[in-house]
């Protein structure tokens, strides 16, 4: 049976994640989720602590690691002897950049990518809105994984307006 990746920032985690990963648990023997460092992206959680929170979330689901990586998603795909990449699709926006970099990966490294769209309830999710959210003070509760929000609240409390 396969072993898929799931890469992204998770800075912070959401229930729109946990979403991905749940669906993407059941498909594979191993799912492997990374946290990556984006250079485009300037993270508002150390990446330590974003592997904590996920550990935390995927406790209960035997067959998820949770890990963090540095370079290139073709090298994680490798280091960790993944089959192929699974990604999360929101309704909108999200297609046209997945199906580019799902080109790019495969170009590069031979690594398919298996593109998941997201349930209905976690359509609007995404990790900036809970931050801003969280800045202002905010209930993120049914934003990020069930019992999670004091400790999401916490990771982001240097976060102002």
């Amino acid at each position: 049976m396969a072993t898929l990746l799931y890469p992204g920032s998770f800075d912070p985690v959401t229930r729109g994640h946990m979403d991905i990963i749940a669906r993407a648990a059941k498909l594979c023997e191993t799912l492997v989720v990374a946290v990556m460092h984006n250079p485009d992206k300037r993270g508002a959680i150390d990446p330590d602590e974003r592997v904590a929170l996920l550990k935390k979330a995927c406790a209960q689901m035997s067959n998820v690691r949770v890990i963090k990586h540095g370079g290139l998603l073709i090298e994680c795909a490798a280091d960790v002897g993944a089959d192929a990449v699974v990604r999360g699709v929101r309704p909108l926006g999200d297609f046209e950049n997945e199906y580019q970099m799902a080109q790019i990966n495969r170009m590069l490294g031979g690594v398919e990518t298996l593109l998941l769209t997201t349930s209905e309830d976690c359509a609007n999710i995404s990790s900036s809105i809970v931050r801003q959210i969280a800045a202002f003070g905010g209930d993120i509760e049914n934003l990020v994984p069930e019992g999670m929000a004091n400790d999401v609240m916490g990771a982001l409390g240097h976060l102002k307006p």
